[in-house]
């Protein structure tokens, strides 16, 4: 591929300027989930000779390897800790890839709320759609009581989660380092291996106090649910560990002797890195989101040797489709040009998706756009319909979608690119990208004239004025709500960054797709014609 970006004018070195601005503020975001429960918890937690949460991952993977973290930026924009208490991602254990999800005890003790539950259950997802082993790193005080309501009922699905890994031969190992209580105490006992520190692990469904009010004995942890109790007597642990780090060894030693294999496509093994500079992403994509830019110069820092097989390159020029090879894997990609779909676009993208699935061939969403065409002229040649159809092949295909929101994801546009609903096998953003039902100004134009429709109905005087404050304030609401940030904070996707980063973060992805054969829909409903 041909590269027609000149790296030297103003326009290129604007765009750059503003999106090294945007990672720059996208580090300070992480940093906050880094921090765990600040500085002076950290301490604490250090001063009683334990690992926070990702010093205990750090030693669990292999050596200089690396791990993908999923959902970092949780809980944004909510009362709770940026990053819902708990660390979960993929990495590679022995040189097996792993589901690792690790409770942060800096953050309330470990306790787990709304926000924990919803990135466990996507860690849990993704585990269970990539056929991965998972690695619960245990230390935790169990629900966060004030908002029990919203995860007691939900929260059991945790459960099921384990034991359904366990009979799909996936297997569960429980690395316990402190409190597993209550609920909790369930995460070891229904796991397939369970290590205990020793002194340290706790795992009883009623402690001292509650045993104390609902039978009136008197008992302490260790009797109760102290490790060396359950190595000794109860037999709920299978490793007693001397310390933490022994603990992490024992680990390892499980994973390594789980006689695991991957029956996925292999790589190639020999490929090409991309001919053109990944970090010239950075100045591709225009601060203005309005602005078009041609997706081919994305494609062309992303795949091996920035090769491009185009599929139909002169019908339905919106899109860009095609198929290439990204770290040795074969991928089919679909990637937004000017933004708006029309019937040719969303018929090209229907009749690719297809053929993608006839061979077997994973997909990668690249979206910017502002959903598909409105007006008269398109309504009457049938947008409905052959939106329908891109839809159609989107939620029927069965080979695993990965979708990077590179700048608008507006409307239907959305669900017809493979958005969350749709169920991608990962979804990431990058910080300028921006998601909702429509553009800001759009929406509030919408209720703008909706309101004054309904005033001259009535007869009455429309308020200018006030007219202007409410578009001004659902504008600002909305372009707040739309942020990578808030939306993936509601795990809308499964992290914002770095556009340099999103050819590594694919490959990892990929590989992780690849733990079992891809296999595409052998079938689809009625296409409406």
């Amino acid at each position: 591929m041909k590269s027609a970006v000149d790296t030297t004018s103003k326009i290129y070195a604007g765009n750059r300027e503003s999106m090294l601005e945007r990672v720059a503020d996208l580090a300070e975001q992480h940093a906050k989930a880094l921090a765990g429960g600040g500085e002076k918890y950290v301490a604490r937690h250090h001063a009683r000779g334990k690992l926070t949460a990702r010093e205990r991952i750090e030693l669990l993977i292999d050596p200089d390897s690396p791990f993908l973290e999923l959902s970092s930026l949780a809980a944004w924009g909510t009362d709770f800790a940026v990053g819902g208490s708990i660390v979960t991602g993929i990495g590679v254990i022995e040189g097996v890839e792993c589901m690792v999800v690790a409770n942060d005890p800096t953050v309330k003790g470990g306790s787990s709320n709304p926000s924990t539950l919803k990135k466990s259950a996507r860690a849990a997802q993704i585990a269970h759609e990539c056929h991965l082993p998972t690695i619960n790193l245990v230390e935790s005080g169990g629900a966060d009581l004030p908002t029990q309501k919203d995860i007691f009922i939900p929260g059991g699905a945790m459960f099921r989660n384990i034991t359904r890994a366990s009979a799909a031969r996936r297997p569960t190992i429980a690395l316990v380092f402190g409190n597993s209580t209550a609920g909790g105490a369930y995460i070891p006992g229904m796991s397939d291996y369970v290590v205990m520190v020793k002194e340290g692990a706790k795992v009883f469904l009623g402690g001292p106090p509650l045993v104390k009010m609902a039978t009136g004995e008197e008992s302490d942890d260790e009797s109760l649910g102290g490790a060396e109790m359950h190595a000794r007597q109860s037999g709920l642990a299978d490793y007693l560990a001397v310390d933490e780090h022994d603990a992490i060894r024992l680990g390892r030693s499980i994973v390594k002797r789980l006689n695991w294999r991957k029956t996925g496509r292999v790589p190639e093994p020999t490929y090409a890195e991309p001919v053109l500079d990944p970090d010239e992403l950075l100045g591709i994509v225009p601060t203005d989101l309005k602005i078009p830019f041609d997706p081919r110069e994305v494609i062309a820092r992303l795949v091996d040797g920035s090769e491009l097989d185009e599929f139909k390159p002169l019908y339905g020029s919106s899109l860009v489709t095609g198929y290439a090879q990204l770290h040795g894997y074969p991928i089919g990609i679909l990637a937004n040009a000017q933004g708006v779909l029309f019937s040719q676009e969303a018929q090209k993208a229907a009749q690719f998706i297809q053929l993608a699935n006839q061979t077997d061939t994973p997909l990668l969403f690249l979206h910017n756009t502002t959903g598909y065409m409105v007006g008269a002229e398109y309504e009457q040649g049938g947008i409905i319909k052959h939106g329908a159809q891109m839809i159609n092949a989107v939620s029927n295909s069965t080979v695993p979608h990965l979708s990077v929101v590179m700048g608008a994801s507006y409307g239907a546009g959305h669900y017809g690119m493979s958005g969350r609903a749709y169920d991608p096998r990962f979804m990431f953003s990058w910080p300028n990208a921006k998601s909702s039902v429509m553009g800001p100004a759009q929406l509030a134009g919408v209720i703008s004239i909706v309101a004054r429709g309904a005033a001259e109905s009535k007869g009455q005087p429309y308020d200018e004025e006030a007219d202007q404050q409410m578009r001004a304030y659902i504008e600002a609401q909305i372009e707040k709500e739309s942020l990578a940030y808030f939306t993936s904070g509601m795990l809308y996707d499964d992290g914002v960054i770095d556009p340099r980063d999103t050819r590594t973060i694919l490959g990892i992805c990929l590989s992780a797709i690849n733990t079992v054969p891809v296999k595409g829909a052998e079938g689809y409903g009625v296409f409406r014609l």
